[in-house]
């Protein structure tokens, strides 16, 4: 049910643009033209990135608990993960999402099982102390760390997966030249990071710092309950595929 709802509202905003431009007669937005699926992958997409989710929290869990470096780094892992669900999709795999119920099933349970993990992690964590000082560069270990987080979470996302395959298979299709379908999956992962490393730059303002600092437990402990509760979530509506 949820890979119908999200194939009928992304065709359902390209049906809207197409009656726009050919009620404006407009020949470079042509239906043979792929420069008529832009319109629609940018405004689907600035839908999708600015919308609550998993890849938010942790982006503003990072920023206000540790520094602003972190939160950027962990911006550009989440739009590595971005370029993993495009990839598979324009080399064809993605269908097998909506094709094969259980594989999407899986995908869910993975991406439930770290968002719990990661919950939990932040809960036990609350309160220590691991501030970095806003601009201070970590180490490599811990870049990479800060990075992988923002992959996993992006990478092991069901919501990700299938707003990437729905948008290239109503809108970015077969008709849409290769060269430009990469294009267009460069700009969504693109927007991504832009978007969270603005997120970033905001709550690790050193403004904020000092209020976010005093109430770092309740945060900590808030945040990783909105992980674990998102993982619950996906857990209950991957339920349902198993039962089959």
């Amino acid at each position: 049910m949820p890979i119908c709802l999200e194939f009928a509202f992304i065709k359902g905003i390209k049906s809207i643009f197409e009656q726009t431009m050919e009620c404006a007669h407009c020949e470079l937005y042509s239906p043979n033209s792929s420069m008529n699926t832009w319109p629609t992958v940018i405004l689907v997409t600035t839908l999708a990135v600015i919308s609550p989710g998993a890849d938010f929290t942790l982006v503003t869990r990072t920023s206000l608990m540790v520094s602003r470096r972190a939160g950027l780094l962990v911006a550009l892992g989440i739009g590595s993960g971005v370029l993993v669900h495009v990839g598979y999709t324009l080399l064809g795999m993605g269908m097998l999402l909506h094709r094969l119920p259980w594989l999407f099933a899986t995908l869910k349970w993975l991406g439930a099982g770290y968002l719990v993990w990661l919950g939990i992690s932040l809960w036990r964590q609350a309160g220590s102390t691991i501030h970095t000082g806003g601009v201070t560069a970590p180490s490599v270990g811990i870049a990479a760390n800060h990075w992988r987080q923002g992959f996993l979470t992006n990478a092991l996302n069901p919501k990700t997966a299938l707003f990437i395959v729905s948008l290239f298979t109503q809108v970015a299709g077969p008709g849409v030249a290769t060269a430009m379908q990469l294009a267009q999956g460069l700009f969504i992962a693109a927007a991504h990071v832009l978007w969270f490393a603005l997120v970033a730059w905001f709550f690790s303002t050193p403004a904020l710092q000092p209020r976010v600092q005093s109430m770092r437990p309740w945060i900590d402990r808030s945040l990783g309950g909105v992980l674990m509760g998102l993982g619950v979530l996906l857990i209950g509506t991957a339920m349902p595929q198993w039962s089959w």
